[in-house]
């Protein structure tokens, strides 16, 4: 279609919508966590079994919720991109397993799986020109 012909011309603005929504989105869920103290963490941590993880789950709960927070404004501005990405698909894995492991279903981890599709796809194409880490 004509009307959406030059659409392509702003896929560095695309990239900036993309950060920043889902960079608003993890702070919005993981600042509640980080704020819930050594208690949410510890329950948070324990997620980690069902990747076969049985220690220390008050260090990875802390780890999830700076992920989510620190990662989320990080994906924001565009600083250390790649490396946040690796941060929160491994947080997103972990999440989908836990739902699972919990005996949902797919849709009850289809979220987290979409999330974690969206960040290794990002992975690949960068944070873009809008973002701290342009080249």
């Amino acid at each position: 279609m004509a009307l959406f012909s030059n659409l392509s011309n702003y896929k560095n603005f695309g990239l900036l919508i993309i950060r920043a929504g889902l960079g608003i989105m993890f702070i919005y869920h993981g600042y509640p966590k980080l704020l819930g103290g050594v208690h949410s963490w510890e329950g948070l941590g324990q997620s980690t079994r069902y990747i076969g993880i049985h220690f220390l789950p008050t260090l990875w709960g802390l780890l999830a919720a700076l992920t989510e927070v620190f990662g989320g404004f990080l994906l924001i501005i565009g600083l250390a991109f790649r490396p946040v990405c690796i941060l929160l698909i491994c947080t997103l894995i972990v999440a989908a397993a836990t739902h699972l492991g919990k005996g949902g279903d797919l849709g009850d981890a289809s979220h987290a799986i979409e999330d974690a599709v969206m960040f290794a796809g990002l992975l690949f194409v960068g944070p873009g020109k809008y973002s701290v880490d342009k080249k």
